[in-house]
């Protein structure tokens, strides 16, 4: 029997056991404050998965997830829903840093630095209330068209 197997079973066990419990009314659990509580459970599983080897480091990508999602439902279902008006960006940086783990714990590939920058920073744009940034957004459009295309007739007149 691995010990994994082991595990499992008794995280089972025990959480049968809790809401047997609950269902004959010896405890009485407020599952609306749980629930989160399971979701970063389930991701710290991931991580566990991750740690036990290392090469499986797409692991980090749910497990991030999950953790950084159960933070925001616990936070919520803490406080009050309405938070979600203004934290919803954070359903894009949950992603971004697990695109950015895998990259930084796992095997280097820069093509994982796209997504978590995007991700990440679209988040991070919105959640810090700078969405009035977007008006100026063609320029930022036009100063990196720009840039490229300064960049390409740079590289041909070299190779001339």
């Amino acid at each position: 029997m691995k010990t994994s197997d082991f595990v499992t079973g008794l995280v089972l066990v025990c959480l049968g056991v809790i809401f047997l419990a609950d269902n004959l009314d010896y405890i009485e659990l407020d599952f609306s404050n749980i629930w989160p509580w399971l979701v970063i459970l389930a991701g710290l599983a991931f991580v566990l998965g991750y740690l036990k080897n290392k090469k499986n480091y797409g692991l980090l990508l749910p497990a991030t997830i999950l953790i950084v999602f159960g933070l925001l439902f616990l936070y919520t279902s803490l406080e009050d829903w309405e938070s979600m008006n203004t934290l919803w960006p954070v359903f894009l940086i949950g992603p971004g840093l697990g695109f950015y783990f895998m990259y930084q714990f796992g095997a280097k590939e820069k093509g994982l630095l796209i997504p978590a920058v995007i991700l990440v920073g679209m988040g991070l744009l919105f959640i810090l209330g700078l969405d009035h940034i977007l008006k100026y957004w063609s320029l930022i459009l036009i100063a990196m068209g720009a840039y490229l295309i300064y960049k390409h007739y740079r590289t041909v007149n070299r190779n001339e």
